[in-house]
C-alpha cells in the first residue's frame, strides 16, 4: 500500500497539490482508492444530483437563474464545453460548473465534513460539503472520459479539501469554508485537463490573491441567495483561474508561504506555511470516509437534536400527542449553539434561515413525527422514524415557516450551551441531549447523542436504506410525474461503468416544473 503524501509547511504547497493531483489521477499511487471509498463517494455524488435537481424543479432562485444564465452561454465544440442538469445542450464549461454546484447546495442537503482527524493531531474542525463534484463531471464531459476517471476524480477532490478543512479553521477568521473547496476544484479541473504543476500552482495562487469569500454572506437576520451560491461562485472563479493559467498567465507562486496571504496573515509564521498537508495516495484512509450525509433537509449542526427527538418518539410515543411536550431542552456545543442558535434564527422568515434555525427545524420534525404516528402508529425501530419524518423541500415553504403548530412548538424550545463537556467531544461527534419535560410532569431525556444517523461514525443506522428513502424522495420531486426515479437513481450508482457517451449524457433527462415553491 501507498504511503500518505506529506506536503510539509517548509516547502511549497501548492505546487505540491499541483504534483499530487496528477500524479493520482494517472495512477502513479499504485491501486488507489479501496471499493469501500469508491462506494462511498457515488453515494454522495447520487445525494448531491438528486438535491439539485429536485431544487431545479421547484425552481428556487439562484440555481434556475445560474441555470437559465449557462444556457444563454451556448459552446458550439463539444470540447470546450459541458452540460447542466436536465439538459443536452452544450455550454462554457464554468457556467454549466456555476450552474450545477448552485443547485446542488440549495437545500444545503448534501454531505458534510468536520475537518478532523485525531491520530494526527489535525483538528481545526472546518466545516465543508460535497458542492464540488460538477467540477469533475464537467472536465470529464469536456476531455471525453469516462465514469471511472470521473469517480477516482471525485474521491481526489475530497481528499484536498477534506484535508485542508483539518488543517486549517477559515471560520475562525470569518472566511467562508467554500475555500478549500475551490483550492481543491483547480487542482482537480487542471489534473483532468491535462495541465502542469506548475499551471496549477498558478491557478490556486490566483484564486486565493483574487477570490477568498468572507462569511458576510452568512450573517445577518434573513440570509440571501449568496449563502448557498456561495461554493458555486468561488469554483467558477477558480476554474477560470485554471484555464487563465493554461492559456499562460502567470499567478502568484508558493501562495500559502506567501507573507501577504490570507493564510499567513491570519496565522503568522517565520516563513512556513501554517500547517503541514498530508494527503492519501491509496487503501481506505481518505477525507471522504469521515464525511457525513444529511438525512433530509437541515443543517448538520442540528442532527444531534434530530436523533434525540426521533429516539424519545421512538422510546414514548405518546409525547407526539398534542398537549404532551410542556418544555423542550437542547444542549449542544460551539460552534453549533452560535451557529443555528443565533437570536436572529429564533424566528426565521426564509428558507434559508429556518434551514439554520434549531428551534424551527426540530419543531418541524416533531410536528411531521406527530402527524405521521397518527396515520402508521407505531414505527418498528428509529430508522423508520427517520424515514417517515425527513424533512423535505416543503417544510421550509412559507406556508410551512409560518405554521401555527410549529410556531407554538418553537416558543416552547429552549436552546442552551454545553458547556466545556460538550465542546471537548466535538468534532469527533455531534453531542448533543435532549430533555422534554411532558404534561405529565416527568422529564424524558435522550442522554448524549454523539452520532447521530448518517454521521461517518454512526454504527446503527441502516445508512443505505434511509438514503434510498431519500433518493426517491428528491426524485420524486426532481421528475415528471411519470418519470422513472429508480432509473435515473441506478444511472447516478453505476458512474464508474459508463463510457465517455455515458457521461456526456450523464443529467440529460427531463426535469418536472412546480412552479410556485418560493411564491
Amino acid at each position: 500500500m501507498s504511503q500518505p503524501i506529506t506536503l510539509s509547511r517548509n516547502t511549497n504547497q501548492a505546487l505540491g497539490i499541483g504534483q499530487y493531483a496528477i500524479d493520482f489521477m494517472s495512477g502513479a499511487f499504485g491501486s488507489g482508492p479501496d471499493p469501500a471509498v469508491l462506494e462511498r463517494t457515488r453515494l454522495f455524488h447520487t445525494d448531491s444530483v438528486l438535491c439539485g435537481v429536485s431544487a431545479l424543479a421547484l425552481e428556487t432562485n439562484a440555481p434556475t437563474l445560474l441555470r437559465n444564465e449557462a444556457l444563454g452561454y451556448r459552446e458550439d465544440d463539444p470540447e470546450q464545453g459541458a452540460f447542466v442538469f436536465g439538459s443536452n445542450q452544450c455550454v462554457v464549461a464554468e457556467k454549466a460548473i456555476v450552474a450545477n454546484c448552485s443547485a446542488v447546495r440549495e437545500w444545503d442537503s448534501n454531505g458534510t465534513n468536520f475537518g478532523y482527524r485525531p491520530e494526527l493531531g489535525h483538528r481545526a474542525g472546518e466545516f465543508g460539503h460535497n458542492d464540488y463534484y460538477p467540477v469533475v463531471i464537467a472536465a470529464c464531459q469536456q476531455r471525453g472520459l469516462d465514469g471511472e476517471t470521473a469517480l477516482r476524480a471525485m474521491v481526489l477532490l475530497d481528499e484536498i479539501r477534506g484535508r485542508l478543512a483539518e488543517v486549517f479553521s477559515l471560520k475562525t477568521y470569518k472566511i467562508d469554508h467554500v475555500v478549500h473547496g475551490a483550492i481543491a476544484s483547480a487542482a482537480v479541473y487542471g489534473a483532468l485537463m491535462g495541465a502542469t504543476a506548475e499551471e496549477i500552482e498558478h491557478a490556486i495562487g490566483m484564486f486565493v490573491a483574487h477570490h477568498i469569500p468572507w462569511r458576510a454572506i452568512r450573517a445577518g437576520k434573513q440570509l440571501s441567495d449568496s449563502k448557498g451560491a456561495s461554493a458555486a461562485i468561488s469554483t467558477e472563479a477558480a476554474v477560470l483561474c485554471m484555464k487563465r493559467a493554461m492559456a499562460g498567465f502567470v499567478g502568484p507562486k508558493d501562495i500559502f508561504r506567501n507573507p501577504e496571504s490570507m493564510f499567513r496573515q491570519f496565522v503568522r509564521t517565520d516563513g512556513d506555511s501554517p500547517f503541514d498537508l498530508v494527503l492519501s495516495t491509496s487503501g481506505s484512509d481518505f477525507a471522504v470516509m469521515g464525511m457525513h450525509f444529511k438525512l433530509g433537509l437541515y443543517e448538520h449542526q442540528s442532527a444531534g437534536a434530530l436523533q434525540g427527538v426521533i429516539d424519545l418518539a421512538y422510546r414514548h410515543k405518546w409525547l407526539l400527542e398534542k398537549g404532551a411536550i410542556e418544555k423542550i431542552t437542547i444542549l449542544a456545543y460551539e460552534p453549533a449553539f452560535g451557529i443555528i442558535g443565533d437570536p436572529a434564527k429564533k424566528d426565521p422568515r426564509t428558507r434559508q434561515s429556518a434551514d439554520h434555525s434549531m428551534v424551527f427545524i426540530v419543531s418541524r420534525m416533531i410536528v411531521r413525527a406527530r402527524r405521521i404516528a397518527g396515520e402508521i402508529g407505531s414505527f418498528a425501530n428509529t430508522d423508520e422514524v427517520w424515514k417517515a419524518c425527513m424533512l423535505d423541500p416543503q417544510d421550509y415553504h412559507s406556508s410551512a415557516i409560518f405554521d401555527e403548530e410549529t410556531r407554538e412548538l418553537m416558543a416552547k424550545i429552549e436552546f442552551a450551551h454545553g458547556g466545556p463537556s460538550y465542546d471537548d467531544k466535538y468534532p469527533d461527534g455531534i453531542p448533543t441531549s435532549v430533555v422534554i419535560l411532558a404534561s405529565d410532569g416527568k422529564e424524558y431525556n435522550s442522554d448524549l447523542v454523539m452520532y447521530p444517523a448518517g454521521h461517518a461514525r454512526n454504527e446503527t443506522a441502516d445508512l443505505r436504506s434511509i438514503l434510498a428513502h431519500k433518493f426517491n424522495l428528491m426524485g420524486r420531486i426532481a421528475l415528471p410525474d411519470d418519470g422513472d426515479v429508480q432509473g435515473l437513481v441506478d444511472r447516478l450508482e453505476s458512474i464508474d461503468s459508463l463510457d465517455s457517451y455515458g457521461m456526456a449524457s450523464l443529467y440529460d433527462f427531463d426535469l418536472a416544473s412546480r412552479p410556485g415553491y418560493e411564491d
